[in-house]
């Protein structure tokens, strides 16, 4: 069982950044290292979509295109986080934002949400024009 907790949301205007993190425990003391992390968000009327993974043991981060070059996620290993740091914000990124865990993900799953078992509260982001 792993616990995710999100934070860093809140409410910002175009062009601005924003820092969300994903705080991870599992009941078995397993390291956020051995999952496979995404990030998934969900605009209101709208169904959840993916916005970036990170693989396990360092195996390669991946972003939808509408974020590449504006987000950036990195694992903080020590503190067993994850973040996503994401710049030049559109009222697009409007949505809130979940932190996803999963094992045994493969690559050709890495952006469906089926592949997650683990899933937090989600943080919202909102982006004014």
């Amino acid at each position: 069982q792993v616990r995710l907790v999100e934070s860093g949301g809140g409410l910002v205007q175009a062009g601005d950044s924003l820092r969300l993190s994903c705080a991870a425990s599992a009941a078995s003391g397993q390291s956020i290292r051995t999952y496979t992390v995404a990030w998934f968000r969900q605009a209101p009327g709208k169904e959840r979509e993916f916005v970036s993974a990170i693989r396990r043991f360092g195996g390669g981060t991946y972003y939808r295109d509408s974020v590449k070059g504006r987000f950036t996620m990195s694992r903080e290993n020590a503190e067993n986080t994850v973040t996503l740091q994401m710049n030049n914000l559109t009222p697009e990124d409007t949505a809130v934002y979940y932190c996803a865990a999963g094992e045994g993900i493969i690559l050709s799953s890495i952006t469906a949400d089926r592949s997650y078992a683990y899933w937090g509260q989600g943080t919202q982001v909102a982006v004014s024009s």
